[in-house]
């Protein structure tokens, strides 16, 4: 079996952001987000990194991160494309929106070869998410199921007090099981915890703090391309005409139904360390001071990759 592989995905608009968040630097170093991460994915054992961007965003990736990192692990660049859709199907007019997450791991079909972790290139998600995500990949396997993995974090540790946030929430089993994943796009921290929202925030409905959500850390083999695939079809052919501008693919919500189909398993993994991410422009000294704290104690040295 080949070597696990890191996806990065990359590509999405920033546009609660406003701009593109995934390069901006949340040190004095000049580091990026992505930098921990992949220092941290590095020292689990991980050593080819794909990242899934626009095509038009590539030079500026390359030399923020692709470049440096190359250095240590081999790097990979998938685009994901507006037009990479099912043959007859046409773009709706005015779409700018990427076709979401599933879409984005389905455009890694070509390089996918092992194995492989998915992650966002804007969330932090701690040394030791990597190192339990890296030894699942590399001691389990699909047998009569697909046998994947997902980091759980506490949806209480995972909001920001300057808007929404959208989550994977999870019901798991005593034995550590996914059992149901249903993307939420509109959650928000309240004075009693939190609340999420399925009607453009009309209303809310209460949700524990303790609930454990899915940031988007997977552990998949490739057997989940051809499941997305399948899936990407029935998107394109049955729900793209209901929100022609804005509709998307969810990894969880397609996750979701291979567990339903009881065709999937899902290992809930658990990392003790705090996730943080920049959603928002306001989130960013929040996560600058956090990165400094982390070296304070030594968890990572001032200059990453010297």
């Amino acid at each position: 079996m080949n070597k696990p592989i890191l996806v990065i995905m990359a590509a999405g608009m920033g546009s609660r952001y406003g701009g593109l968040k995934q390069i901006d630097p949340i040190d004095e170093q000049g580091h990026i987000i992505i930098d921990f991460s992949l220092f941290d994915a590095r020292r689990a054992g991980f050593e080819r990194a794909v990242f899934i961007i626009k095509k038009e965003n590539e030079q500026v990736f390359r030399e923020a991160i692709g470049d440096r990192v190359s250095k240590y692990m081999e790097v990979n660049y998938v685009f994901q494309d507006l037009n990479d859709v099912p043959e007859g199907f046409v773009i709706p007019e005015g779409r700018q929106k990427p076709w979401g997450t599933a879409h984005a791991i389905y455009a890694c079909r070509n390089v996918i070869d092992a194995p492989f972790a998915v992650i966002n290139a804007d969330d932090y998600y701690g040394v030791e998410a990597f190192k339990v995500l890296y030894d699942y990949l590399t001691t389990h396997a699909d047998d009569d199921k697909y046998r994947y993995a997902m980091v759980g974090y506490r949806l209480g540790n995972t909001l920001t007090e300057n808007g929404s946030v959208a989550r994977g929430v999870c019901v798991t089993s005593e034995d550590g099981y996914l059992v149901t994943i249903a993307e939420r796009t509109n959650i928000i921290k309240t004075e009693t915890g939190a609340a999420y929202s399925e009607d453009g925030g009309a209303t809310y409905i209460d949700i524990s703090p303790d609930t454990p959500v899915s940031m988007n850390m997977w552990g998949f083999y490739p057997s989940i391309i051809k499941e997305f695939g399948i899936a990407l079809d029935d998107f394109f052919a049955n729900k793209v005409a209901s929100n022609p501008l804005k509709s998307e693919c969810f990894i969880p919500i397609e996750v979701d139904n291979l567990l339903k189909k009881d065709k999937a398993t899902v290992q809930v993994l658990s990392s003790k360390d705090k996730w943080f991410g920049v959603t928002y422009k306001e989130d960013k000294p929040f996560v600058m001071a956090s990165i400094k704290a982390l070296k304070d104690n030594g968890t990572y040295p001032v200059n990453l990759w010297e």
